[in-house]
């Protein structure tokens, strides 16, 4: 029998999303972490808030399947056949690899857009950001195995045997 404790209850529609002081401008989104709050092991599952004129993040994709419900308001995505609108109750997949690429953006309203993603867990995590050329390995587990490489830069591609010795 399976065995599953909740840690605790979270509503999406009424808890307090703080913003992130640090975020920069144009990139206002705050977010909870849903999923672990509600004993969840498997999947990787955040709300986030995202404010009128914002980004949630850089134009990106990842080596997992993400998904995306729009909980309130309306957001636009951009993907690689174009941008689409979405409103609260669409429901959209982002494949992994290069045809799963997106940015969730509250462009269209004037008030804070709720959404909900999720995706599977597991560390670490490879995202890449086609418009920067930048590659990205982040490691909840492990912070000194993270890294933000530019894909073009010569010198940050290194041979497979490159500094390995015979031992």
């Amino acid at each position: 029998m399976f065995e599953h404790a909740f840690v605790s209850e979270m509503n999406v529609f009424s808890s307090s999303f703080p913003l992130d002081p640090d975020g920069p401008p144009g990139w206002a989104a705050a977010a909870l972490e849903v999923g672990r709050s509600a004993g969840g092991r498997e999947l990787v599952v955040r709300a986030f808030e995202i404010m009128p004129g914002a980004h949630l993040c850089p134009y990106h994709y990842e080596y997992v399947e993400e998904w995306l419900l729009v909980l309130t308001g309306e957001v636009s995505v951009r993907r690689p056949a174009g941008i689409v609108a979405l409103v609260a109750g669409a429901v959209m997949c982002f494949p992994a690899g290069p045809s799963g690429a997106h940015q969730v953006s509250n462009t269209h309203g004037e008030v804070p857009a709720r959404v909900l993603m999720f995706s599977r867990d597991g560390d670490p995590v490879v995202c890449v950001y086609p418009d920067s050329d930048k590659l990205a390995v982040f490691n909840r587990a492990v912070k000194e195995d993270e890294l933000m490489v530019r894909r073009s830069d010569p010198g940050s591609h290194l041979d497979y045997f490159d500094g390995e010795v015979m031992g």
